[in-house]
């Protein structure tokens, strides 16, 4: 067990600070929803009803969709464009591994079974991650539309205006800054791990070149 531990510490990890902020968004949110609800004369809510309110899938959704966007671009975007410097880029100049065509590797019992099959399940298997990402983000953006439109509805009713479709919601500008607001931050974050890592070290990182290493020098 600790050796199983130790092998998936990373992941054991942030998945552990997602379960803790995660739940600490839920409590806080319910408060924060209840306090809300009886400044309008509605009654409180517990936790559980929360959940399935709008203004928690809305919430919740918004954030998931940017980051899922961030991490999918980021994937594809890496496979065509260069920072020369960067521990984020692939080499310059020279090939590099993950170009490497599969179907003329040597097929040994550990290879992905994707990669021993062939055909269309192995073209799939190239761009999993990229399609992984993809099927997340409209996961995500289409969930936060539903629990933004029910939200956005209860507002104006509350306000004596008729409620939103989830088409109509899409038309509104509130769904758009929602959005906007949180893509533009997830990839400044990016532009800045991608620029400052090739001045900048964090010694025992793999998001870092070595710390003796050139500036010039590009990729792992």
């Amino acid at each position: 067990m600790k050796k199983w531990a130790k092998e998936h510490g990373l992941m054991l990890a942030n998945v552990g600070l997602f379960l803790a902020f995660f739940s600490g968004m839920v409590v806080s949110g319910a408060s924060d929803y209840s306090e809300d609800q009886l400044a309008h004369g509605q009654p409180a809510v517990t936790v559980a009803e929360y959940l399935a309110t709008g203004a928690f899938l809305e919430a919740t959704f918004e954030n998931w969709e940017s980051e899922f966007l961030q991490m999918g671009m980021y994937v594809i975007l890496t496979v065509f464009l260069f920072q020369k410097g960067s521990s984020e880029s692939k080499p310059m100049g020279k090939a590099a591994p993950q170009d490497e065509d599969p179907r003329g590797a040597a097929v040994k019992a550990a290879t992905p079974w994707p990669v021993r099959r062939g055909g269309w399940v192995l073209k799939l298997y190239e761009h999993s991650l990229s399609i992984m990402f993809l099927v997340l983000f409209l996961a995500s953006f289409i969930l936060h539309a539903v629990g933004g439109s029910e939200e956005y509805s209860q507002e104006q009713q509350s306000h004596g205006q008729p409620g939103v479709t989830l088409l109509g919601y899409l038309g509104t500008s509130r769904f758009w800054f929602e959005s906007f607001q949180n893509w533009q931050s997830e990839f400044l974050a990016v532009a800045v791990l991608v620029g400052a890592s090739v001045y900048l070290r964090e010694r025992g990182s793999p998001e870092s070149k070595p710390v003796a290493e050139p500036h010039y020098e590009t990729g792992a």
